[in-house]
């Protein structure tokens, strides 16, 4: 068993079944942000914020999540630095998503994710959300940012290609 990793969102798009929801994660070193998708693919919605043990811990998490929401495809924030390139943590993500490919057959894909964690606190100061309340959801809030931007890429794919 083994999921393919796509560079691509394009990429990424041919492999997904339709009418199913994908899923994005934010990894941070201590949680990981969780957001899901309608069937539509039109929507992300903040799901869950995973407080960070041990790898295998926290994939048992994340595929549970997967199986009870018949996910067909994983979106992972990618943290490039702000020139483009890739630092530590980035190296740190694609190394999740190698060992996660090993546990499920979904396809999973990288999201830019820069502007995502900012882009969160922003319309959560808007909401006027307290700074407690803010620190508990930001990584899921993040996490629906980086599931909005693919699914928003895969919209004008769709487009391009209908």
């Amino acid at each position: 068993m083994s999921g393919d990793i796509h560079e691509t969102v394009e990429g990424f798009a041919l492999a997904l079944p339709p009418m199913r929801a994908l899923m994005g994660l934010d990894l941070g070193t201590k949680t990981i942000g969780v957001a899901v998708s309608d069937t539509f693919r039109s929507v992300a919605t903040p799901l869950e914020t995973v407080k960070r043990k041990k790898f295998g811990i926290d994939a048992a998490r994340l595929l549970e999540l997967i199986d009870a929401r018949d996910i067909a495809g994983v979106v992972l924030g990618l943290p490039r630095n702000m020139d483009g390139s890739e630092g530590p943590r980035a190296q740190s993500t694609r190394a999740f998503a190698r060992n996660f490919a090993r546990l499920t057959e979904v396809p999973i894909t990288f999201w830019d994710e820069r502007l995502s964690t900012v882009a969160a606190e922003r319309a959560l100061l808007e909401a006027d959300t307290s700074r407690r309340r803010r620190a508990e959801v930001i990584d899921h809030v993040a996490a629906g940012y980086i599931l909005q931007g693919v699914l928003d890429r895969l919209a004008v794919l769709g487009r391009d290609n209908g």
